[in-house]
C-alpha cells in the first residue's frame, strides 16, 4: 500500500508525496475552501487530498498522476469522483 503525505505550501497549495516500496512521486495540488467544503464537509483539506489520491491510485499508477493540478480536475477524468470521494474519507 502506498504512503501518502501532504505538506501545506501556502494558501490552497499542497505538495503530495506518494511512496511505494523504493520509489516516490511528488505532486503539487491546489484546492479551494469552497471545494473542500462541498466535497468533504468539515474535514480538513489534507484529509480530502489523501482520500483523493487513494481514489486515483485505485485507477492508475502513481507515475500516471499529473505532477501539478487543481483537485477538481479529477472529475474531468473520472466523473464519478465527486460522488465517490466521501467513501474514501477516513
Amino acid at each position: 500500500m502506498a504512503d501518502i503525505t501532504v505538506e501545506g505550501r501556502g494558501a490552497d497549495a499542497y505538495r503530495v508525496t506518494i511512496t511505494e516500496e523504493d520509489s516516490a512521486t511528488t505532486h503539487d495540488v491546489t484546492v479551494g475552501a469552497v471545494d473542500v467544503a462541498r466535497l468533504a464537509g468539515g474535514c480538513p483539506p489534507e484529509d480530502l487530498i489523501v482520500a483523493s489520491f487513494r481514489f486515483l491510485l485505485e485507477r492508475e499508477p502513481k507515475e500516471s498522476i499529473l505532477g501539478r493540478f487543481d483537485l477538481m480536475v479529477i472529475a474531468r477524468y473520472f466523473p464519478e469522483y465527486p460522488a465517490a470521494i466521501t467513501g474514501y474519507l477516513q
